[in-house]
């Protein structure tokens, strides 16, 4: 097995297609265009890694036939990045150990909140198995191995966390990213980040500030994800990107070098 990348999810937290909308992307018979929402998984021939649990999580790791986790890594504590925690349990069964999950203080306390049964003294038999890492923008981690590196970028006004792993950047729900943290994307592979649709978002890059923002990074390569319907058909956008750039989509998997 070499070391790969594969696009778990690259929807809104809505998913596509919406419940109920009758638009040309949600009626759209390309598979392309059905899109869970926004997760990752990393693996090489010694780890797994997943970036967020979000509510899609147990058909994501079915689809990607991953019978190993060694670590989930979360990017912030919104519902659609957060709410498949509890699917870890038959990693923890098969593995018999406690998942180390990976984030920022504030979203530890927030796992905390909305799992309480996870995190009881005394659990009832069966309960997800989960350690809980604090980490910030200043860590370096090591996972098997895999080294990775925490990317501080704002979510609007949310401080979240985006990773680099080897020459792989992944940045979700990103707004703005400060510049000490740029320095971080230098000599990219692949860069994966956030283009929601076409109109201005207070807490999403659109299209075109996406575009912009992968020329400034200079990645060989960069995928856009965290895309809404209103993005319109793959087929259609992906057509109109520069060099360089494409739209990912669910299922697809890369190389990670």
């Amino acid at each position: 097995m070499k070391a790969s990348i594969t696009f778990l999810g690259t929807g809104t937290s809505q998913g596509i297609p919406v419940i109920g909308c009758k638009c040309k992307v949600c009626q759209s018979e390309d598979t392309r265009d059905n899109r869970l929402r926004c997760a990752l998984l990393i693996r090489t021939p010694k780890t797994h890694i997943a970036i967020d649990t979000g509510p899609d999580f147990r058909i994501q790791m079915l689809r990607a036939k991953n019978e190993r986790l060694d670590a989930v890594l979360m990017t912030h504590e919104h519902n659609d990045h957060i709410a498949g925690l509890d699917d870890v349990r038959p990693y923890n069964f098969m593995q018999w150990s406690d998942m180390p999950v990976y984030a920022q203080d504030r979203v530890c306390n927030m796992l905390r909140t909305r799992f309480p049964y996870i995190f009881e003294a005394e659990k009832y038999p069966g309960a997800p198995m989960v350690e809980l890492h604090s980490i910030d923008k200043t860590n370096q981690l090591e996972i098997g191995d895999l080294e990775v590196i925490p990317v501080e970028i704002l979510h609007g006004k949310l401080p979240i966390l985006g990773f680099r792993i080897r020459n792989m950047a992944y940045l979700t729900d990103m707004k703005t990213i400060p510049d000490l943290e740029m320095a971080k994307l230098k000599d990219l592979d692949t860069l994966i980040v956030n283009a929601l649709h076409h109109q201005e978002h207070h807490s999403h890059l659109n299209l075109k500030q996406a575009l912009a923002f992968a020329e400034k990074a200079g990645a060989r390569q960069t995928w856009f994800i965290h895309m809404s319907h209103n993005m319109g058909l793959h087929a259609e956008i992906d057509a109109q990107l520069p060099d360089g750039i494409n739209l990912a989509y669910d299922g697809l998997e890369i190389a990670l070098r």
